[in-house]
């Protein structure tokens, strides 16, 4: 289901936008495309961390003795465009958390 939402991101935020409804997504992408805010893993470090599962393996590793790891590394992204659209004030403690800010 997520694939079929990040395929029409940019619609799903025009119609958001058309409604003057705030979106938050899991996904930086949706925010790419117009959506307010995005609050979910790294992906880029956990493409990284699966390397390192991959060289483990490689180096003789069974893959049954790994274990499971859950993300550890979180963003959050705002797009200040979106909210001005929407009216709304972002509370500059949330923008100094922010991982990254869209103007």
């Amino acid at each position: 289901m997520d694939n079929i939402f990040f395929e029409h991101r940019r619609r799903l935020a025009e119609l958001a936008a058309m409604s003057h409804l705030p979106t938050m997504y899991n996904l930086r992408g949706h925010v790419d495309a117009g959506g307010l805010m995005s609050y979910g893993p790294n992906h880029a470090d956990q493409y990284r961390r699966a390397a390192a599962y991959v060289d483990k393996i490689l180096k003789g590793a069974k893959p049954a003795d790994l274990p499971v790891e859950q993300p550890t590394k979180f963003e959050l992204i705002i797009n200040l465009k979106t909210a001005h659209a929407l009216g709304i004030t972002i509370p500059p403690t949330l923008l100094f958390q922010a991982d990254e800010v869209i103007r």
